[in-house]
């Protein structure tokens, strides 16, 4: 597999193409003013403790408070609990000490952003802190030390005892990241004096600096290619800013090497981003419909509870029978289904109603391939298998906004429900509520303002019933055409 990182850079939006064998698989954008949370450490204040919900509201000095659950409060180490010591004399195991008894109104908090807000929630905060380095992630509370997952079981052992005698007795706990497999010791020791000379900043700046205040911010978008998405079939990576690439390339020279050395400045006459029709990769990520190249089409709707993926054979009949039509429809929507997830960056629970398939092997096969394909996603996923619906659920760890959240809004005409209503419709709400004034007010006339197709229909086809009612009120009724009002609304000016 090729891979190619393609950087657009502006000075207010940083914009990451993750190209794949030709494909766009992700997009990453960061705007200066709009810049993501996760990863920063504040000294916090508690707003609010609710109990019901084993939950506290933590001011950070964002727009809104942050949420931090009773799961996310760090257990001092080697402490007890007062609530554990009554369950052991009654033989029962212990239980998680309420919130209520750990924090309390006012108090200041040492935490981290571990979800940026999205939509109308605000931040999701733990007051178990991590800071990632190039090669290691560090855990100043915690004395564990691990080695990622992605690494072969074979090796785990043997460098998880190398970092720890590496990390001695200094304090605080380490994983290893994927990218440090072949890390010498020189190097793991440099990243682990930086991280804990990292934290003795936070430490410092916590005891100097007031309640609501920033202590460390994560890197940026930039920087993160390097630390993040930079793998070994990582061929090249390509900025467009001069400027930008000479940063980029001395803080990677500094701290990755080797992911620096992949680093390009281009030169090239045509926008970066048009290489690979990325701009109108992105247009098509905004919409509902993909199209499938059998023919077939998926529709994708998000909400913010959950998203749901539809596959439709469309008008691909090319298949022997039925049941291979849908079967290989369903094949190349596991496929697609995966690279959008990764492209919009979709995120929570998602539900995919692939096309009813009869055949146990096909249903088996398909699910096979979902999850193959899902497995090269960098982000945390979980797949289950076929419901008694024949739905596939799954989730996706969500840390940050999606592609549509961050780059549209909704309509201002329908609210984002997709739908508005008809001209007729809110003609017969206008006749409604002309009736309804006219039974509290008495003015000399009624004055309708309404968007263009409104106004139309009330001149023409219901003229008669506009007639009918001026009569029954016995007040004459205006209409007045305005374009720059929306389909659904309207005035009803007394005179």
């Amino acid at each position: 597999m090729q891979q190619e990182i393609l950087i657009n850079w502006s000075p207010q939006e940083t914009r990451v193409a993750v190209v794949e064998n030709g494909a766009v698989q992700e997009i990453h954008v960061e705007r200066t003013l709009e810049r993501g949370l996760v990863g920063n450490v504040y000294l916090g204040r508690v707003a609010r403790v609710l109990p019901g919900m084993q939950s506290a509201f933590i001011d950070i000095g964002l727009e809104r408070a942050a949420f931090l659950h009773v799961a996310d409060l760090q257990t001092p180490l080697g402490g007890s609990r007062a609530a554990d010591a009554g369950d052991a004399a009654n033989g029962k195991s212990p239980g998680p000490t309420p919130i209520e008894k750990q924090v309390f109104e006012g108090q200041s908090l040492l935490v981290q952003v571990i979800k940026d807000p999205i939509g109308t929630k605000g931040a999701r905060l733990s007051t178990q802190i991590s800071i990632a380095g190039r090669l290691l992630v560090f855990l100043p509370q915690d004395e564990h030390i691990g080695v990622s997952q992605k690494i072969p079981s074979s090796l785990r052992e043997s460098l998880r005892q190398r970092l720890t005698a590496l990390a001695g007795e200094g304090g605080g706990g380490f994983i290893l990241r994927t990218n440090a497999e072949d890390a010498t010791d020189e190097e793991l020791a440099e990243d682990i004096a930086y991280l804990r000379r990292t934290w003795s900043r936070i430490r410092e700046a916590a005891q100097s600096q007031p309640p609501r205040s920033l202590l460390h911010q994560d890197l940026n978008l930039l920087q993160r290619v390097l630390r993040d998405l930079v793998g070994e079939q990582t061929q090249v990576i390509r900025i467009d800013s001069h400027e930008q690439f000479g940063k980029l390339m001395a803080f990677g020279r500094e701290f990755m090497p080797k992911a620096a050395a992949k680093l390009q400045h281009y030169k090239g006459e045509r926008p970066i981003f048009d290489l690979f029709s990325i701009d109108e990769e992105i247009a098509r990520a905004l919409g509902r419909r993909v199209d499938l190249k059998s023919g077939g089409y998926l529709v994708i709707d998000q909400t913010e509870a959950l998203t749901t993926i539809d596959v439709n054979t469309g008008g691909f009949v090319g298949a022997r029978n039925f049941d291979d039509t849908i079967f290989k429809t369903n094949l190349e929507a596991a496929q697609i289904i995966a690279r959008q997830l990764r492209l919009r960056n979709l995120g929570g629970i998602i539900v995919v109603d692939f096309i009813d398939m009869t055949r146990e092997d096909h249903r088996e096969a398909v699910l096979a391939e979902f999850k193959k394909q899902i497995a090269r996603d960098r982000v945390k996923t979980m797949v289950g298998g076929f419901s008694a619906l024949g739905l596939v659920e799954m989730t996706r760890k969500r840390t940050r906004e999606s592609l549509a959240q961050m780059l549209t809004e909704p309509c201002a005409a329908c609210q984002g429900r997709g739908i508005v209503k008809t001209a007729r419709t809110v003609a017969y709400d206008i006749l409604r509520e002309i009736l309804r004034e006219a039974r509290q007010f008495d003015p000399r006339e009624f004055r309708v303002v309404a968007s263009p197709r409104v106004v139309e229909l009330l001149l023409d086809e219901e003229s008669t019933h506009l007639a009918g009612l001026s009569d029954f009120i016995g007040k004459p009724i205006s209409l007045q055409a305005e374009t720059a009002i929306g389909p659904e609304d309207y005035d009803i000016v007394l005179l």
